[in-house]
C-alpha cells in the first residue's frame, strides 16, 4: 500500500509506508545529533563533535546502547534526557507517537497515519489500529513506571533522590531494549550482579518489550477469545526456549570463570545467567564483564545477539519468528516435507522466501562489515565480529572496543545500527525507486540448477 502526499504545486507524491519509517527514523537522528552536538549537552561545556553526537544519537534511537563516551560522565542532564528521548521515540516508534498523541488531543487520525501506525507495529490489519496505538503507549508507560518504582527500591537507598532519576533512565531504556546506562565508567550492571531486584526487574522489562505490540494484544484478548495467533505462538515458545537454553549455556561455561561468575554463589550465578541470556537478544545490559567471557560464550553471545527479539518490538536482531521459520523450513525439508508446519498450521512460501532474505541480507551486512573492519582495525576477529553484531541486532554489548575504533569504523558501525533497526529487507524495499511493473500474468518456464 502506498502513502500518497500533494507538494506545494499539487503534484501528487507517492510514497510507500517502509519509506517513510525509514525517513522518519533518519529525521529522529538527525535532530537528535544537532542536540547532542550543543554545549549544554556536554559535562564540560564543550561540544563533542558533529561525528560522535551523529553516533551516540544513531546508537540511541536504533535503540542499540553502544556508545563512545560514558554515557554518565559525557553527557549532562540535558544530553542524557536527549538521549533517553530519542530511546523512547525510536523503541516505539515516531509514527505511533504521532498516533498516539493524535487520538489523545481528539483529533482525527488519516488513513495515512493509520497506515504508518500499523506498518509501525506490524499489526495484521487496520481494525482499531488507533485504539490498539493508544492502549500501547499507555501500556509502555504504565510498564515503565511500574519497572522504576521497583528499580528505585535499590537505587534509591545509594543515590538518594537522584535514584529516582537513575530508576526511570534505566526502566525507560531496559524496556526499549536500548542498553543506556549512567552507572559510570562503562560498568553497566556489573555491580549489582548479586542484587536480584535490579537482575530480574531489568530483565522482565526487557523480555516484555522485546514481546512485539502484536503479542501483548493477542494475550490480553486470550480471555475472550480462547486462541492465540500463530504468531504469538511461535514467539512464546521460542523466547523461552532461547532464554532457558542461553542460561543454561552460560551457566556451564562460566560457572568456574574466576573473571565472570567464579566468585558468586549458586544462586547469583544462576540469576547472572538468566540475565545474560535475556540481554543478548537485544538489551545490551551486561552483569558481567564480557570482555573476559570465553571464546565460546562469545560466539553464544553473538548467535543470541544476531537472532533478537520479535517483530513489532522494541528490540532488533532478525526476529525469533525469521528464525523459527527457517529452523522450521529445515526439519520440513529433512523430513521430506515440501511444507513448512508450525503448530499445525502451514506457514506460506512466500513467508519462508521473506524468511531467507532476511537471514541472507543480515549475514551478508554483518560479514561484510566486519570483513572491512578487521582491514581497518586489526583487532581479534571474535572482538570484531561481536561488536558488529551487536551494532546490528541494535543490542549494545560490547568487549570494550568501540571507544578507540577508527572514525571509518564507527561510521560502518552508524549504517549497521541503522540499517539493523529498521530491517535490511525494509531498507531494500525502501531504497526501490517504483513498483515491480512486470505483468504478473507472465509466467516463465521452469530452468533446472544443481544446489547442495
Amino acid at each position: 500500500m502506498r502513502v500518497m502526499f500533494k507538494n506545494k504545486n499539487n503534484r501528487i507524491l507517492v510514497l510507500s509506508p517502509t519509506r517513510l519509517i525509514v525517513s522518519s527514523f533518519v529525521v529522529i537522528i538527525l535532530a537528535g545529533t544537532i542536540l547532542l552536538n550543543l554545549p549544554i549537552a556536554s559535562n564540560d561545556g564543550k561540544s563533542i563533535g558533529f561525528f560522535n553526537a551523529l553516533f551516540t544519537a544513531t546508537s540511541a534511537s536504533c535503540v542499540t546502547g553502544l556508545v563512545i563516551a560514558d554515557t554518565l560522565t559525557q553527557w549532562s542532564l540535558f544530553g542524557q534526557l536527549v538521549i533517553l528521548s530519542l530511546v523512547q521515540i525510536g523503541g516505539l516508534g515516531l509514527a505511533t507517537l504521532a498516533t498516539f498523541f493524535s487520538v489523545i488531543l481528539g483529533r482525527k487520525v488519516a488513513l495515512r497515519e493509520m497506515i504508518l501506525a500499523k506498518e509501525s507495529i506490524n499489526y495484521f490489519t487496520f481494525e482499531g489500529v488507533a485504539r490498539i496505538i493508544k492502549n500501547v503507549v499507555i501500556v509502555t508507560f504504565a510498564i515503565e513506571l511500574i519497572g522504576a518504582l521497583l528499580l528505585s527500591i535499590s537505587f534509591v537507598p545509594r543515590f538518594g533522590t537522584r535514584g529516582f532519576y537513575v530508576a526511570v533512565f534505566h526502566a525507560i531504556s531496559a524496556f526499549c531494549n536500548a542498553g543506556f546506562d549512567i552507572m559510570g565508567g562503562y560498568k553497566s550492571l556489573t555491580e549489582y550482579s548479586s542484587d536480584p531486584i535490579v537482575l530480574y526487574t531489568v530483565a522482565g522489562l526487557v523480555i516484555i518489550g522485546g514481546l512485539g505490540f502484536m503479542v501483548w494484544k493477542d494475550l490480553y484478548e486470550f480471555r475472550k477469545n480462547k486462541s492465540l495467533y500463530l504468531h504469538t505462538k511461535v514467539v512464546l515458545v521460542l523466547s523461552l526456549s532461547l532464554i532457558i537454553f542461553g542460561a543454561a549455556f552460560f551457566l556451564f561455561f562460566e560457572h568456574n570463570n574466576p573473571a565472570t561468575m567464579g566468585g558468586l554463589t549458586p544462586l547469583e550465578k544462576i540469576s547472572s545467567a538468566i540475565f545474560h541470556s535475556v540481554s543478548t537478544r537485544t538489551a545490551g545490559y551486561n552483569s558481567l564483564s564480557l570482555d573476559d567471557m570465553k571464546e565460546i560464550s562469545k560466539v553464544a553471545t553473538i548467535i543470541f545477539m544476531f537472532i533478537g527479539a520479535s517483530p513489532g518490538s522494541t528490540g532488533g536482531g532478525v526476529k525469533v519468528t525469521t528464525f523459527g521459520v527457517i529452523l522450521m523450513a529445515i526439519i520440513s525439508q529433512i523430513k521430506g516435507s515440501s511444507e513448512t508446519i508450525f503448530f499445525k498450521r502451514r506457514v506460506p512460501y512466500y513467508i519462508v522466501n521473506k524468511a531467507l532474505s532476511i537471514i541472507g541480507l543480515s549475514v551478508m551486512l554483518v560479514v561484510t562489515v566486519t570483513t572491512i573492519l578487521l582491514a581497518i582495525e586489526g583487532n581479534r576477529f571474535i572482538n570484531i565480529l561481536y561488536e558488529v553484531t551487536s551494532a546490528f541486532g541494535t543490542v549494545g554489548l560490547s568487549t570494550g572496543i568501540t571507544p578507540t575504533l577508527h572514525s571509518v569504523s564507527k561510521a560502518l558501525l552508524i549504517l549497521t545500527m541503522f540499517l539493523g533497526r529498521v530491517g535490511p529487507l525494509t531498507f531494500a524495499i525502501a531504497l526501490t525507486l517504483r513498483a515491480n511493473k512486470k505483468n504478473p500474468n507472465i509466467v516463465y518456464p521452469e530452468g533446472k540448477i544443481v544446489v547442495g
